[in-house]
């Protein structure tokens, strides 16, 4: 099992996914009914599923430079984020804690 942290403005929640389900972080999100939009279905055009790695950004391989384009149009945007349809689901979310912000 991948275990992970999901924080929001009202709970934090820890998450079991099994192995090799490959998903993206946004689809996992949306199944585990937190709120995020994902309007434009994980094509990285919309940031509307913008998080923050709160913890464990090492594992998480680095944002492409589309992904790096959307997000610096976000007013939020710190060093830290990424979008969740960008971020596979695999061994390297071991551990991690995300923030929601879209």
């Amino acid at each position: 099992m991948i275990t992970f942290e999901i924080k929001n403005r009202e709970q934090s929640q820890v998450i079991e996914i099994p192995e090799g389900i490959n998903l993206s972080l946004m689809e996992v999100l949306k199944a585990s009914d937190y709120p995020v939009l994902a309007t434009c279905g994980g094509m990285a055009l919309c940031a509307t599923c913008h998080v923050e790695i709160e913890r464990g950004e090492d594992n998480i391989p680095a944002a492409t430079d589309i992904e790096l384009d959307m997000i610096d149009t976000l007013p939020d945007a710190s060093d830290r984020s990424r979008l969740a349809c960008q971020i596979r689901v695999n061994e390297n979310l071991q551990g991690a804690t995300i923030v929601l912000k879209g």
